[in-house]
């Protein structure tokens, strides 16, 4: 019988120093995911996926916050197609899915709208992690409901980021590191999969 899972997901996106330039929107350019296996509790298989930008082009900022070049997104796969193998690879569309906040899911949400591609993930599937861990951490000063970032809320647990922040295959895999600390202190009750 294969594991029940959650699939812990962080995308990253074009960006800018300021507004994108003329033409140009935001886009997915890599969608990180690491499974997380909740009945051991723990992170499983993680993969990044890279996606050629079709209506935008990765700018110097964008390679310097996210480490991911022009070339690197060009050996990637189209929206439509990283989708798929969500779908394929992973079942998406009936499993649950969580990410820090929800500007994974609007993003997403956004992209498949504007490109026309199926979204591919079920309906009322998403939860916010962040918000969660805000919940359970209610009784901390310092946890604010959308002001604690992902670094914060690992330290809170006694957990150090791994890997290189705003990579989307790391900061997947550094959220559901998260994810198994607060089942360890919380219980497997917190989400249901």
């Amino acid at each position: 019988m294969a594991r029940k899972q959650v699939l812990v997901i962080d995308v990253e996106a074009t960006c800018w120093r300021g507004k994108p330039p003329p033409g140009e929107q935001r886009e997915l350019i890599e969608i990180g995911l690491c499974a997380f296996d909740t009945e051991r509790g723990q992170p499983a298989e993680k993969r990044s996926i890279l996606i050629k930008p079709q209506c935008s082009t990765i700018s110097e900022f964008c390679t310097e916050l996210t480490s991911i070049t022009p070339e690197m997104a060009a050996s990637g796969v189209l929206f439509n197609e990283a989708c798929t193998l969500l779908r394929r690879d992973y079942d998406s569309q009936n499993v649950i899915w969580t990410s820090w906040g929800k500007d994974d899911r609007r993003m997403f949400e956004k992209q498949c709208a504007s490109f026309r591609v199926t979204y591919p993930f079920g309906p009322q599937q998403h939860i916010d992690l962040r918000r969660l861990f805000a919940q359970l951490q209610r009784t901390d000063p310092r946890v604010k409901l959308r002001q604690v970032g992902l670094k914060t809320a690992l330290e809170m647990m006694d957990l150090q980021y791994e890997g290189t922040a705003h990579r989307g295959v790391d900061d997947a895999y550094n959220t559901a590191r998260l994810l198994a600390a607060m089942y360890e202190r919380y219980g497997s009750e917190i989400i249901k999969a």
